[in-house]
Formats: C-alpha cells, sequence, structure tokens
C-alpha cells in the first residue's frame, strides 16, 4: 500500500506539473531549438535520434499519468453518481454498481432507459410533461 501510495503522489504531482501551460511552453522551446540545430548538425542521423527517443521516452511515461488521472477521475466522479442516485428519492439503488455489471446487463438497462426515453418523448409531443418518475421496468 505505501509503494502505491508513493506511485499516487508522484503521478499526481506529475501530471499537475505536465498539465501547466508552462511546461507546454517548454515542449515547444525544445523542439524549436532541436529545429534551429538542425543545420548546425547537418540534419545526421544523431540529430534526429536525440528527437525521437526524447518524444518517445516522454510518450511512454505520460500514457501511465495520463491513464492513472483517468482512473482516478473515472472514480470520483462515479462516486459522486452513485451518492446522487443513493440520494435522490425514487431512484433505484440497484444502479449504484452499474460499471461492476457484464456488457449484457448493461445493454438491458440500456434498453429499458431508451425505451423510457421514447415514451417520454412521445408523451412530451402530445403535450405531457416528461418529469414523471416512471418506474424502470423489471
Amino acid at each position: 500500500m505505501k509503494n502505491q501510495n508513493l506511485y499516487s503522489k508522484i503521478a499526481k504531482a506529475a501530471a499537475k506539473f505536465t498539465g501547466r501551460p508552462i511546461v507546454f511552453n517548454l515542449a515547444v522551446l525544445i523542439i524549436i531549438i532541436w529545429i534551429v540545430t538542425g543545420p548546425i548538425f547537418h540534419f545526421s542521423d544523431t540529430w534526429q535520434l536525440v528527437i525521437n527517443t526524447g518524444t518517445t521516452i516522454i510518450t511512454f511515461l505520460m500514457v501511465f499519468l495520463i491513464q492513472n488521472a483517468q482512473n482516478r477521475d473515472t472514480e470520483a466522479i462515479q462516486i459522486k453518481l452513485d451518492e446522487l442516485i443513493r440520494a435522490t428519492k425514487g431512484a433505484h439503488n440497484m444502479l449504484l454498481d452499474l460499471e461492476e455489471l457484464e456488457e449484457e446487463t448493461l445493454d438491458e438497462y440500456r434498453a429499458r432507459y431508451e425505451n423510457l426515453a421514447k415514451k417520454a418523448r412521445e408523451a412530451s409531443k402530445a403535450g405531457s410533461d416528461d418529469t414523471d418518475s416512471e418506474e424502470l421496468e423489471k
């Protein structure tokens, strides 16, 4: 758990740092310097290898940072949505952990809600209010 905590702290700090405009500007500056030095190094293989290696390493590491940040954000959003469902009178608590269900089960729920939406649109066209909380058919 301590290693995961350390990784999480490092990943958060790195994601926060790399997401700043100054870091983007620094990356652009590095590319400009690399381009300007092209004629000096006669556009050699080594000159090209420097930028290719650097960008490959940075891209490789950034994939893990982005995935870590996305996982945290997704989990936080899911918890917030679960709390809204739990706290809303008339909401179905069985929907709290949908992200854990199999694809077929999710498709069944999606079809039920699409059916409710279709009925609500039809009722709205007919002049009815679509703000009711019709029960989810089981």
